[in-house]
């Protein structure tokens, strides 16, 4: 069983940054496959970022590409996803969610075993 607790959310200014971090628990790690999604009010929920715990390999959406950076650290067992040039429409509820045993489709929702429950981020114009 794999935990996960994200936090950082909060409110900003168009153009700020923010980083947002998952706390990972559980689960057999160099396994593990943790991708950052959003959902905004009234739309799907959306792939951002995912990272492979063991190869450190990392897979970006294209809507977030050089402005979102996934990394991780392994010490503190937490992955991160840094927020640059942050827009209103980038307002929504950021999960981060983990795979177990998997390599392939960690920007597609459907793959993942376990979320967390969710940090809002608010981007005023």
């Amino acid at each position: 069983q794999v935990q996960l607790v994200e936090s950082g959310g909060g409110l900003v200014q168009a153009g700020g940054s923010l980083r947002l971090s998952c706390a990972v628990s559980g689960g057999t790690f160099s396994k593990l496959g943790i991708g950052w999604f959003r959902q905004a009010p009234g739309k799907e929920r959306e792939a951002l970022a995912a990272i492979h715990w063991g190869t450190g390999s990392t897979y970006y959406a294209d809507s977030v590409k050089g402005r979102f950076t996934i990394s991780k650290n392994n010490a503190k067992n937490t992955v991160y996803l840094q927020m640059n040039s942050l827009k209103p429409d980038d307002t929504a509820v950021y999960y981060c969610a983990a795979a177990e045993y998997k390599v392939a489709g960690l920007l597609m929702p459907g793959t993942y075993d376990y979320w967390g429950q969710g940090t809002q981020v608010t981007v005023s114009s």
